[in-house]
């Protein structure tokens, strides 16, 4: 999968622009001394962990936040793709739910979210003789509710997937041919966005949610999201994939989603109609400030 010798020119497989990118995300990383990657796991973050691996070698660390709004299946996937690149990874407890403007879920709940994240973040990186502290945000989250985005700009931290021009298919594409199992990953976000804004985040609800969409995935659904329900938590709304909409009413599906959801403590399950979408939350909510392309 890895190699830092690996030939910079464009493969058959690989459109020019998209070779060219990443060429360039190659180039980017390599003029870092060293590199902590804010790594979850997920399509974006793993594939500039392993970017990092190529272009820096042992210059590169990976550290991943462990905390309730992480689904523990996810920090497991996590460590064992960090293992198999052979990255350092350094996984440490945070504590979001002690910050008020994380429990009190506004709109603004990712960029406390983010600080505790990017502090501890920052502390990983001052121990690795201070290197450059790097994440998963790209090309399309510019134009996406991204209060995180603060956070990071307050912590230097660096975008190079959206300095270099990537997009979340262009990630997806260029990771399946470097032979990343994350390049076909369903979309994910931490679990406290299933959380309606306005609406307390507790340990409790982040549990509940994360059993329901554990058992989706045990049934085999890809693209999933078990959503709270505004003023109502005896009720789950449920969304899976456009595809998988008629399975998920199925007798023997519906069956056991119910008897998945009344383990979690939900009297009553819905099935939303309208089917997965990511970002719906944030649906009609302003842009926030987009990140420069300015490099230190």
């Amino acid at each position: 999968m890895l190699d830092s010798s690996r030939p910079l020119v464009p493969p058959p497989d690989v459109s020019a622009e998209l070779w060219r990118k990443y060429v360039d995300l190659r180039a980017r990383l390599a003029t870092l001394p060293r590199v902590v990657v804010a790594y979850s796991g997920g399509v974006d973050s793993a594939f500039v962990l392993a970017v990092a691996r190529e272009a820096c070698g042992e210059r590169v660390r990976a550290f991943t936040a462990r905390s309730p709004s992480l689904m523990t299946v996810e920090l497991e996937e996590a460590a064992a793709l960090a293992r198999q690149l052979g990255v350092a990874h350094e996984i440490v407890d945070t504590a979001e739910l002690s910050r008020p403007g994380y429990v009190a879920n506004g709109l603004d709940r990712c960029y406390h979210c983010k600080s505790e994240l990017f502090d501890a973040t920052a502390v990983a990186a001052e121990r690795f003789a201070g290197a450059a502290v790097v994440d998963g945000f790209n090309a399309d989250d510019l134009h996406d509710h991204r209060p995180g985005h603060r956070a990071a700009a307050e912590h230097a931290v660096l975008h190079p997937l959206a300095e270099c021009g990537f997009t979340k298919a262009d990630v997806r594409a260029m990771s399946r041919h470097l032979g990343l199992p994350t390049w076909r990953k369903p979309q994910l976000a931490c679990l406290a966005s299933r959380v309606p804004y306005g609406t307390e985040v507790t340990r409790e609800r982040l549990g509940r949610v994360e059993a329901v969409e554990v058992a989706l995935r045990q049934l085999g659904f890809h693209d999933v999201r078990a959503r709270l329900v505004r003023d109502n938590d005896d009720m789950v709304r449920i969304e899976v994939g456009d595809a998988e909409l008629v399975r998920a009413v199925s007798p023997e599906v519906r069956r056991r989603l119910v008897e998945a959801a009344r383990a979690a403590g939900f009297r009553f399950v819905t099935v939303d109609l309208e089917g997965f979408r990511s970002g719906r939350m944030n649906e009609g909510l302003v842009s926030i400030q987009r990140p420069t392309r300015d490099r230190p």
